[in-house]
């Protein structure tokens, strides 16, 4: 196993990794809108948080040399379902390739954002 850590994404707020790499297959951790430099919640509409949590995440799959395209699966926990149509909205404009994926509504997310999304994806 290979962790993989880059300074364009938010630094992990507990005991794990950005991401993992195992077998060619990249796994990653939930992604907040955090702005990468700061640590700061980006935004307060759920567009404007999906934005930035789409952005972390290219970030990582670019330092794992892997892209939106080749994402196989994304779990995505949204704070409240009357969010989702504009959720899907910036979803749409990064996962073009309709990866598998779970979308739930949870009670609370890690410093009460309005999304997060992890994401698995292949590297070959």
């Amino acid at each position: 196993m290979k962790s993989v850590y880059t300074d364009k994404a938010p630094a992990a707020i507990g005991p794990y990794s950005q991401a993992m790499i195992l077998n060619d297959v990249l796994y990653t951790s939930g992604q907040i809108p955090a702005d990468p430099s700061t640590g700061v919640i980006v935004g307060d509409t759920i567009e404007t948080q999906a934005q930035q949590v789409m952005e972390n995440i290219e970030a990582i799959l670019a330092e794992a040399g892997t892209s939106f395209d080749k994402v196989v699966k994304t779990t995505c926990f949204l704070a409240d379902m009357a969010d989702f149509a504009a959720f899907n909205e910036i979803y749409a404009n990064y996962f073009v390739g309709k990866p598998a994926r779970s979308c739930v509504a949870v009670k609370t997310l890690p410093k009460n954002v309005l999304c997060e999304v992890e994401v698995i994806a292949s590297l070959k």
